[in-house]
């Protein structure tokens, strides 16, 4: 049974990953977020479902890194060896150009997307010491490989995750963690509506005439990857969904059926 801690696990990619892997029956689940509330809806949802399943939920702000340090340093004994970490609370926030961003908005992409990966990690990584199953997926996105039009910060917070993916899977190779990093192009999840600050409107548009991916196809595609042998590790992933050709093209043209 391996023990899993998931950041950003009340929503989205985050809470499919939990979802998914408990399917499996072979994960123990450590969610974390910042609403409490909704982990444990979602721990009540999969125990409904999967009752043998094993889930510890606390809340985390991965920006603050006295919380990170002070909440993980408090696990109970019996959630203290972690075999896999799936880096996942991250977010986008406006799109405007860079000469009329908001520092607001600045700050929160860089303190979550780079800053919290890194905070969290730096806790977690020694409690993966133990393990023969040691992994850690970052979530990236195909931001993190091509910039495009007011994208600016988060382009480059998710080029800093693709940076730090392959720092961590240098630094961290002696000790038998493997790294991977998921790139995801465009997922119908709560991202959109963040980044336009709860327009719900904006955010329905991002996804007009296509069908995106969703948060389950992400995490079927991350016990995918955790489900390789020892000696196998996916280093990168890039995927999108067919109607996705880069992070600005997309086709939006009706669907024709095939006779």
């Amino acid at each position: 049974m391996r023990t899993v801690f998931i950041t950003g696990a009340s929503s989205g990619i985050g809470e499919a990953c939990a979802q998914v892997l408990a399917k499996e029956q072979s994960y123990r689940l450590v969610l974390c977020a910042r609403r409490l509330s909704r982990l444990e809806q979602i721990k009540k949802d999969i125990l409904e479902s999967y009752p043998n399943t094993e889930i510890y939920c606390f809340e985390l702000d991965v920006r603050d890194f006295a919380q990170v340090e002070r909440t993980l340093s408090n696990l109970p004994a019996d959630w203290r060896a972690i075999d896999i970490l799936i880096n996942n609370a991250g977010l986008s926030q406006g799109l405007d150009s860079i000469q009329n961003g908001d520092i607001g908005d600045w700050d929160r992409m860089i303190d979550t997307n780079v800053k919290g990966l890194l905070y969290v990690s730096k806790k977690v990584i020694p409690m993966m010491k133990n393990s023969n199953h040691a992994h850690i997926i970052n979530l990236g996105s195909i931001a993190g490989k091509e910039v495009y039009p007011n994208g600016n910060v988060y382009c480059a917070t998710k080029h800093a995750v693709d940076a730090l993916t392959k720092a961590m899977r240098i630094d961290l190779l002696q000790q038998g963690i493997k790294v991977t990093s998921v790139d995801p192009g465009m997922v119908e999840t709560e991202f959109s509506q963040v980044r336009f600050k709860g327009d719900q409107e904006r955010a329905k548009d991002v996804y007009h005439g296509l069908t995106p991916l969703s948060g389950t196809d992400i995490a079927e595609i991350i016990a995918f990857v955790l489900a390789r042998p020892a000696h196998v590790n996916i280093n990168d992933l890039l995927v999108m969904p067919s109607a996705q050709a880069t992070g600005t093209i997309v086709n939006r043209a009706p669907t024709i059926q095939k006779k």
